[in-house]
């Protein structure tokens, strides 16, 4: 591929490729961070020293991981879920009010609707038309699901590991789901990412940010809802 080839590349995905190493390095520093920090617990208690390797495939730091992961894909689950029935007159991130609803064939351009270079999926009708108008939902829901599982996996493995160095017995996966300590790290995760969602979805009908696809033109009135200008 030539310089300008990958120029052009780079520019055509700078988001994805941007987050994605930001992803990397935040969780490679976390795993860092994390690693100190249960070391410095180990030396309190009079435990070991683990490895970092130790550390990262360990179930504190899988736990860690999961539990922020999962509340991530709930989030963009949920907002794609309610704004298709819940509108915020004046927001950039809502529909137009008249538009509530899964809209028709010809808003949505599929059937007789779709245009020469619309997805194919987008021509077809029955199960598969209705599994590619719902497959970004369906995907975020399966990451989410996945994600919730392995964080209670990771958290049960990590509280049991705790009970057994206090000599308590174990509890089973089923019983640590219930317990006060799984839903503790749950739902401060889920409470933190409504608000930040709900207070992005307010804020951008009063406010601006020149430039971003997420902000209204910096002119456009108050009440111009979704990509009104």
């Amino acid at each position: 591929m030539s310089r300008k080839g990958l120029r052009t590349v780079v520019r055509d995905n700078g988001l994805g490729i941007f987050f994605a190493a930001v992803f990397l390095a935040c969780l490679v520093a976390q795993s860092f961070a994390g690693w100190q920090a249960l070391n410095s617990q180990q030396a309190t208690d009079g435990l070991g020293q683990l490895s970092w390797w130790r550390y990262v495939v360990s179930t504190d730091f899988a736990v860690d991981v999961t539990e922020n992961w999962q509340s991530e894909f709930l989030q963009f689950w949920v907002y794609l879920m309610v704004t298709v029935w819940l509108v915020q007159r004046g927001s950039p991130e809502s529909k137009k009010p008249e538009e509530v609803g899964h809209e028709s064939d010809e808003d949505q351009q599929v059937r007789e609707h779709a245009g020469k270079d619309s997805p194919r999926p987008a021509r077809a009708g029955g199960v598969r038309l209705w599994a590619y108008s719902h497959s970004l939902a369906l995907v975020m829901g399966l990451f989410f699901v996945l994600s919730w599982t392995a964080q209670s996996v990771a958290g049960w493995a990590s509280y049991d590991e705790e009970r057994l160095r206090n000599l308590q017995d174990p509890v089973s996966w089923s019983a640590y789901l219930g317990h006060p300590d799984f839903w503790s790290r749950t739902l401060q995760n889920w409470q933190s990412e409504m608000l930040a969602v709900g207070t992005m979805a307010v804020l951008a009908v009063f406010l601006r940010h020149r430039g971003s696809s997420q902000s209204k033109p910096v002119g456009a009135s108050h009440e111009a809802t979704g990509v009104d200008s």
